[in-house]
Parts: C-alpha cells; sequence; structure tokens
C-alpha cells in the first residue's frame, strides 16, 4: 500500500474543481493540466501547480496520453485522477500510466476493456444470468449488418458507441430509410469524443425508466453498492436531472438491483468506483444497459443521502486499502436532486450556447450545493461539453428537495449566454415530474419551448404593466403634491424622475 500524496487531474472543469477539493480536504497535493483557451477556468487556479497541455481540440488537449503522462512525470505525481469522460475509460491510457509507475484512480485496464466496452459487458453480465436489451455482441462492421438487425428486432433501434458514454456517439434509429445517415454520424461523434469509433446497436426499448447504483469494489474482492439514481429526464440521450431514492424503488427492487450490480462488476474483478446502468419497465422488470467505468457526472446526489465522500473512497481504494464500509453500513437519509446546468437554447432544441459569461451569481442556502467549473467572465467553448455547473438539493423528504431546488434555480442568475434553467424550472413543476410519473421519453412527449417562452413573456409583459403603473401613481402623487404644497428642491428633483 502506498500513500497518495501529489494527484494530476488529467480532466478540466467543474469534476478537476470537485477532485481538487476532495483532494485539499485530505492534504493531498494537486496538479492541473489545461488547453490554451482553459488558462483561465477554476481548476487552473485551484490547483497547487498547472501545466499548459495543448490546444483547444480534445486530440492536442485532454485525449493526448503520452503528453499527460509527461507532465505527470514531470511533476511527480504519485497517481492520476481522470474524472469523467476523455480517457476516464481508455484502458490503454490506464496501462500506460500503470506501466509508467503512476497510480491510476480507477480500474485496472483488464477491467476497462471487460465493463468499460459495452460490447464485452454484455457478454460477461449476460454470462453472470443477469437479463441485458437484445442487441448485438460485436461492433457493426457494415451498414448491412445494421439493416439485418433492424429486420429481424423491429424498429426503432439505438445506435451505441462502444467505447464511451455521456449520449456521445448514440443515435435512435425509427425507420430503415434513417439508418445510413445515423450510423454514419454516430461513428464520427464516437471518434471524435473518444477516439474509438466502434458502433453497436440495441433494441430500443419503449417507456422505460433509467435506473442506475453506484457502486465501489476494493482489491480484496468486497463490493458494495451505493443506492440507486434516478436518470430518466433526458435530452439527446443525455442526462438532465437525477435524484436519489427513486420514487419506483421498493426495498425488495433495491436489494436485488444492487445485487446484481455489485454482482455484474465482481464478475470482471472490477476495483474503485463505478456505475451499472439499467433500464427498468412498468413491470419491474430491469435489464442490464452499460457500465460506466469511472465517476459519473451525478455522483453528487448519492453523496447526499449517503454522507460518503466517494472521491475520497477512489483515493483510499486506490491506496490499496480495504472499502471504508460494508454493505450493512450504508444508510440512506432524506431526498437528492441534482439539476445540470448548461449553456443551452431551450428554445432551439437544446443546441449549445456559445459565449462569454457576463454576470453569475449562485444559488446559496441550507443543503444546496453546486459543482461548477467556470466563472464569471469565462468562455463557454464550441470545444468541449457545455455543462456550466451541477445544482444539487437535499430534503427530507422529495418533496422539500424539490422546493429547495426550485427557489435555489430561481436565485440562480446567468447572463451572456443562454442556459437551461427556465427548462430546469418547468420541468420541477411539471405534475407529472411531480407526481413521479416520467420515464426516459418525458421530454419528447411534454417539453414544448413554446409554453416556457409565453410564460417567460408573460412574466416580463406584467412587470412592464406594473412599472407603468408605478410610474403613473409616482407622477400623479408628484402633480398633487406641487399643487398643495411646497416641496423641497431635492425631493423635487427626485419626483421629476419618475416623469
Amino acid at each position: 500500500m502506498k500513500k497518495i500524496k501529489k494527484i494530476l487531474i488529467a480532466n478540466r472543469g467543474e469534476i478537476a474543481v470537485r477532485v481538487i477539493r476532495t483532494c485539499k480536504d485530505l492534504g493531498i497535493r494537486t496538479v492541473s493540466v489545461y488547453s490554451e483557451i482553459d488558462q483561465n477556468l477554476p481548476h487552473v487556479r485551484l490547483a497547487d501547480e498547472a501545466y499548459c497541455i495543448g490546444r483547444a481540440t480534445p486530440a492536442e488537449s485532454y485525449l493526448n496520453k503520452q503528453k499527460i503522462i509527461d507532465i505527470a512525470l514531470k511533476a511527480q505525481v504519485d497517481a492520476i485522477h481522470p474524472g469523467y469522460g476523455f480517457l476516464s475509460e481508455n484502458s490503454e491510457f490506464s496501462k500506460m500510466v500503470q506501466d509508467a509507475g503512476i497510480i491510476f484512480i480507477g480500474p485496472p485496464p483488464e477491467a476497462i476493456e471487460k465493463m468499460g466496452d459495452k460490447i464485452s459487458a454484455r457478454r460477461l453480465v449476460s454470462a453472470a444470468s443477469i437479463p441485458v436489451v437484445p442487441g448485438t455482441d460485436a461492433p457493426v462492421m457494415d451498414l448491412n449488418q445494421a439493416i439485418e438487425f433492424g429486420r429481424k428486432y423491429g424498429y426503432p433501434i439505438l445506435l451505441k458507441a462502444a467505447g464511451g458514454g455521456g449520449g456521445k456517439g448514440m443515435r435512435i434509429v425509427k425507420m430503415e430509410s434513417e439508418l445510413t445517415s445515423a450510423l454514419r454520424s454516430a461513428q464520427s461523434e464516437a471518434q471524435t469524443a473518444f477516439g474509438d469509433n466502434r458502433i453497436y446497436i440495441e433494441k430500443y426499448l419503449e417507456n422505460p425508466r433509467h435506473i442506475e447504483f453506484q457502486i465501489l469494489c476494493d482489491s480484496y474482492g468486497n463490493g458494495i453498492h451505493l443506492g440507486e439514481r434516478e436518470c430518466s429526464i433526458q435530452r439527446r440521450h443525455q442526462k438532465i436531472i437525477e435524484e436519489s431514492p427513486s420514487v419506483i424503488m421498493t426495498p425488495e427492487l433495491r436489494d436485488k438491483m444492487g445485487r446484481a450490480a455489485v454482482k455484474a462488476a465482481l464478475s470482471a474483478n472490477y476495483r474503485n468506483a463505478g456505475t451499472i446502468e439499467f433500464l427498468v419497465d412498468k413491470q419491474s422488470n430491469f435489464y442490464f444497459l452499460e457500465m460506466n467505468t469511472r465517476l459519473q457526472v451525478e455522483h453528487p446526489v448519492t453523496e447526499m443521502v449517503t454522507q460518503i465522500d466517494i472521491v475520497k473512497e477512489q483515493i483510499n481504494i486506490a491506496e490499496g486499502n480495504p472499502l471504508s464500509y460494508s454493505q450493512s453500513q450504508i444508510n440512506f437519509r432524506g431526498h437528492a436532486i441534482e439539476c445540470r446546468i448548461y449553456a443551452e437554447d431551450y428554445e432551439n432544441n437544446f443546441l449549445p450556447s456559445i459565449g462569454k459569461i457576463k454576470k453569475l451569481k449562485s444559488a446559496a442556502g441550507a443543503f444546496i450545493r453546486e459543482d461548477r467549473g467556470v466563472d464569471e467572465g469565462n468562455e463557454i467553448s464550441v470545444y468541449y461539453d457545455p455543462m456550466i455547473s451541477k445544482l444539487i438539493a437535499w430534503g427530507e423528504t422529495r418533496d422539500i428537495a424539490l422546493k429547495r431546488m426550485q427557489r435555489a434555480l430561481e436565485e440562480y442568475k446567468l447572463a451572456g449566454i443562454k442556459t437551461n434553467i427556465n427548462a430546469c424550472k418547468w420541468i420541477l413543476n411539471h405534475k407529472k415530474f411531480v407526481e413521479g410519473d416520467f420515464d426516459t421519453h418525458f421530454i419528447e412527449n411534454y417539453y414544448n419551448p413554446e409554453i416556457i417562452k409565453n410564460k417567460r413573456d408573460e412574466i416580463i409583459e406584467a412587470i412592464a404593466i406594473i412599472s407603468t403603473i408605478y410610474l403613473n401613481n409616482q407622477k400623479a402623487s408628484y402633480d398633487h403634491t406641487i399643487k398643495n404644497k411646497d416641496v423641497s428642491k431635492w425631493k423635487s428633483k427626485k419626483l421629476e424622475y419618475f416623469r
């Protein structure tokens, strides 16, 4: 076992800030890397050391394996934390880190190959008698193979990147005529995001819930889960709002799914933190979807209901220590909800909004947490994911957590770029969401930007009307005052403003 004293975070933005904060809590020194356009981001300023890694494109910076390792060796770090995205699920990078004599804070390369690769993961969990969504057990080599799958299982079908997640390289295909362009664009996006253009196909399940389980495994064959996260509110296959616990979960179903999640991880000799994702139908049947062999974006909701610092546990496991907890010691308290604040145009299919953040005022108050990777004055560029921050609210009940989140979203102010804040407000106030009656098609079935836009316009119009009435009343009061008694020059000038 080796005590880790210095860590390089091979990532950017909010996840780099998140890891740095736990490192500081533990007295561990940190090293940041940054691309040329990221030099003013908070993760650069907060780290003990920071090194420019290259130009803006991911291929020239955050995906440059050898450059990252060279910097790690130069900075004499003990370990590298990959965050999520970029190289976090790249088995070659994990092996290169180990070969350089550096600890990789994540699973071993063999486990990443088995579970980080979506195709081999399907094979592995099937062998462990865990149900999987019908799909291909090998990459799709050509269009004819995709056509054959669609004709066999029927449409819609889902094209998915074999080597990554986060909705990148994913396309729903509703008819055969869409296959050619969908396959080409999925492969291109997967190559750009993960350096791996392999695509596989699954049958697209109708109206499921997307439920995932956070797991932790050590080097001694021990594995536990930290409960579930409800991740069904998505747009373009990327999550917007997550919560824990899920309203559909019973103690019996949680135990059954949690055991399956741990079994799936241990079947791959997994180590460190990871997430097993399931689809759950209306009859509470669950199907393995994929494993994310890394820290998830939405891990804070689990931390809020368990009071366990998952990054701290990652470091503890990477040092060679056994798990800090047994399954019986995991207690769940209250309810947590996370909203991802994106630089997006919610009126235009959530397309990214590029530009400078001119004003930023965060939400605050009891039981509110924000994980943010940008500050006022920073740029949202075309090169990276447009997420600004993650806003998390906790409450003793789901209703209290919802009200706190709604209040926090009202407080959150941001100018200079468009955001999805109004969309988040709308979702959290929607009757179906409040009642917990939703699935992965919620946005598709109910979302209408005109509703949000009109409501916003009504508010602006109401403010304008109230302002006009107020100004007219002030003017009337001024005229009446002038006619009936003397007014000081100061008051006259003040009242003149309203004429």
